[in-house]
């Protein structure tokens, strides 16, 4: 093989995290390309219906849409809830990372992120996504077990480490040591449902009606999973007022965003203390030199080590990166023979 077929055969080698959020994909050689949010937008015309634009300019249309445009997430909880839109915008996104040349997709090798609770009918859907976007081969990889390669953990080695990954969708909990994973843990809870969480209270202590967007925008500019001293921080948030009808603002302070979030934080907490409980004791003893690294966007929520922290005793670290922590474990066990173990065939 000359080095031209050579490079033909590994350039086009990705990576992807197919999150309910957020797509990350890596190519090799080049790292993390692109890092957009899992939302399509479709418009309808004369009965058909087709793509309109994907990623970032799908997501600034949702809950603005006329009636002929909808603006859709193909994923939920982690897992694949519309499969043809899901292939549609995962077309798009491969065709974009490979700089726009689909006629390179069709020579694609991909390793794509799953849960680790995900069922075979789950995989199943998310490996015919992929090879119905044009992946010439698929292979898959444990969340959290990618995750814990991009934040650097010693996952080689015959020591423990532990692994908290809050994605949009679901948070994976796992004790991993030699390339493989010893016990995980999975609840299907994440930025979504805290989002959840703050608009329902919003209706409820308010009287007001917020979308998704706001929801998150609420959540990144003063949520935290511990109360503040007093009221904290305040912000003025928009929405739809449920008595008149009319359009109304509020003030939402730090204090009730934490109180919205108390369950949802209280939940991954649970999932990590349930983790720490089954571990066998030897990985115990090195998960206290080692403590709990945190990834995913979850892991941006302030304080959220702090609460985690508390709950078990342990030293908790977040990630550098942890947005794209998933991506480049995946990436890295393309590039790393020392984590070819890690993939699974499709």
């Amino acid at each position: 093989m000359n080095i031209l077929q050579r490079f033909a055969s590994t350039a086009n080698d990705i990576a992807i995290d197919l999150g309910t959020v957020n797509t990350v994909i890596y190519v090799r050689g080049k790292g993390i390309v692109l890092n957009e949010p899992s939302v399509i937008a479709l418009e309808t015309q004369n009965g058909v219906r087709r793509v309109k634009v994907v990623g970032d300019e799908a997501k600034l249309m949702m809950g603005k849409t006329p009636a002929n445009i909808q603006a859709l997430r193909p994923l939920r909880d982690g897992v694949i809830a519309d499969i043809d839109i899901a292939e549609q915008m995962l077309k798009h996104f491969i065709d974009k990372a490979l700089g726009g040349a689909s006629r390179f997709r069709s020579r694609s090798n991909v390793v794509v992120c799953i849960p680790s609770s995900s069922t075979p009918v789950e995989r199943r859907a998310i490996r015919d996504a992929a090879t119905n976007a044009g992946a010439v081969n698929v292979q898959l990889i444990e969340e959290p077990l990618a995750a814990a390669i991009g934040a650097g953990l010693p996952v080689t080695e015959p020591r423990g480490a532990m692994v908290v990954d809050i994605g949009g969708g679901t948070t994976e909990v796992a004790v991993l040591s030699l390339s493989g994973i010893a016990y995980s843990n999975s609840v299907r809870i994440g930025g979504d449902k805290m989002d959840d969480m703050i608009s329902s209270y919003i209706r409820r202590k308010h009287n007001m009606m917020i979308g998704e967007m706001t929801s998150e925008r609420v959540k990144l500019t003063i949520g935290t999973a511990v109360p503040p001293d007093g009221d904290g921080m305040v912000m003025a948030v928009k929405g739809r007022d449920l008595v008149n009808g009319r359009p109304s603002e509020v003030q939402v302070s730090e204090a009730e965003v934490a109180e919205a979030l108390a369950e949802p934080v209280g939940t991954i907490v649970s999932a990590v203390m349930a983790a720490l409980e089954h571990t066998p004791p030897e990985l115990s003893a090195d998960i206290i030199d080692e403590g709990i690294t945190l990834t995913g966007g979850g892991a941006l929520l302030r304080r959220i080590d702090e609460a985690i922290a508390k709950r078990t005793g342990l030293q908790v670290t977040i990630a550098d990166d942890p947005l794209i922590c998933v991506a480049m474990g995946a990436g890295q066990a393309f590039e790393d023979r020392a984590y070819q173990g890690a993939l699974m065939a499709a």
